[in-house]
């Protein structure tokens, strides 16, 4: 049995694969513990995971929902530097005390969300770790656009400039966070991060992507990158209620924008009269992110609820208008559906880019969102079979891989903490620190 310890980005789309995963591994006679602020407690205890609390005076409990509810009333890059500064001033609370909870945990090794800065921690203090990638992988590939980015893929020499020359933004707009993360490191006699990737483990880099949402270059892109599918566990999921007594048979278009970004009234009332006039019911989840009564009579009479049971809601739709975050485009893809993507920043645009690449659906820029333009899109994947057929091709291809099951592979192999058949493990922690 190793003993894992796992740093992940507070957010719903981040905390449920990390669930997902860390159960797999427990299922393995692992034992996994999760560091995080005071508001994630109550959702990993729940899932039966091990958790210990770290930036208790800097994030006390209702910290979380304040810092969603200004994200959610951004978009595009405003998002973004939005949450730079929460990622830097969270790798500062974790640089100060994540190597005394780490110490006191007894860790073998370590599984680190890219969008976290602890590896630093595990370098500091001489243990192996893992990058987990809960959005598009961070990648040290010209061809590839960075994950905030809404561009297409390609090989030629102006497509390859543009995506150095976004790389280079990229790390420029998260100057903050390296600022200090280096200034840590220093300290600690590490070498400094002098770029995006800079950061990631020096082991494997696992993804919850699956390869066939991927864009398609032609090569493998990295060694140490592993591409996997969807870290999925519906019996780790809260119950919802849900009033399924009002669906009435026509065709169900699902609307989300997601827990996060999910205040704009504007847009939730933009969707209700685009699908309006369509022979389709839709059902809209505010995310907690507004209540129902705040968006007043809405067209076409559709069922309006702060949360639904996604994965139960998804079995019965027809299509699904997303914020484009990575998590419910892979449970709406792992039922074959088509979409329409409406991102609103991070790493949505990139995620976006990939569903258009791919064929399995249409981008509606926010900025450029209008009734006229959102109902053209939801009839034409509705209507034009192409872009389901694109969905299922993606569905078949993720059915043939358990995404939290192979991720769990790579780490026991990477980390060489495989349990024998006998109940022994193939490696000790003395093993495991060589591996670093």
């Amino acid at each position: 049995m190793a003993r894992l310890g796992a740093f992940c980005f507070p957010g719903t789309g981040h905390i449920n694969p990390l669930m997902a995963l860390a159960k797999e591994l427990e299922r393995r006679s692992h034992k996994v513990i999760v560091f995080g602020i005071a508001d994630t407690e109550e959702r990993i205890r729940a899932a039966g995971i091990e958790f210990r609390l770290v930036g208790a005076d800097d994030y006390p409990l209702g910290t979380l929902r304040l810092l969603d509810q200004r994200l959610g009333q951004l978009s595009g890059l405003a998002t973004f530097r939005f949450t730079v500064e929460r990622v830097r001033n969270t790798a500062s609370m974790l640089l100060r005390d994540g190597p005394a909870a780490v110490r006191a945990a007894n860790l073998d090794a370590m599984l680190i969300d890219e969008a976290d800065m602890a590896g630093s921690i595990a370098e500091h203090l001489g243990l192996p770790f893992i990058s987990l990638a809960f959005f598009p992988p961070l990648i040290h590939d010209d061809r590839i656009p960075p994950f905030c980015f809404p561009w297409q893929a390609g090989a030629g020499p102006l497509t390859r400039l543009r995506n150095r020359l976004g790389m280079r933004l990229l790390y420029r707009i998260a100057s903050p966070i390296y600022a200090v993360v280096n200034r840590q490191r220093r300290r600690w006699g590490l070498p400094a991060l002098r770029g995006v990737t800079d950061a990631l483990s020096p082991l494997a880099q696992v993804t919850q992507l699956p390869a066939a949402l991927e864009f398609n270059i032609g090569i493998d892109i990295s060694p140490l990158l592993h591409y996997t599918g969807p870290f999925l566990d519906s019996a780790q999921r809260p119950p919802i209620d849900f009033p399924w007594q009002q669906l009435d048979g026509r065709p169900l278009v699902y609307a989300s924008l997601g827990t996060m970004q999910n205040n704009s009234t504007a847009i939730f009332r933009t969707i209700a009269q685009a699908c309006a006039p369509l022979d389709a019911q839709l059902v809209l989840s505010l995310g907690g992110g507004l209540d129902p009564a705040q968006l007043g009579p809405l067209p076409g009479n559709p069922i309006v609820v702060p949360y639904v049971p996604q994965l139960q809601i998804l079995q019965r739709a027809a299509t699904v208008i997303t914020h484009a975050g990575l998590n419910t485009v892979l449970e709406s893809l792992t039922e074959g559906l088509p979409l329409v993507a409406v991102p609103q920043g991070n790493d949505q645009p990139g995620v976006a880019a990939r569903i258009a690449a791919c064929g399995s659906g249409i981008i509606v820029p926010s900025r450029r969102l209008t009734t006229s333009r959102l109902r053209s899109a939801l009839q034409s994947v509705l209507q034009q079979p192409e872009y389901r057929a694109a969905a299922r091709r993606i569905q078949r291809a993720m059915q043939t891989i358990n995404g939290k099951a192979r991720a769990a592979d790579i780490i026991e192999d990477v980390l060489r903490i495989r349990i024998e058949s006998a109940g022994n493990t193939a490696a000790g922690p003395t093993n495991l620190r060589a591996a670093s």
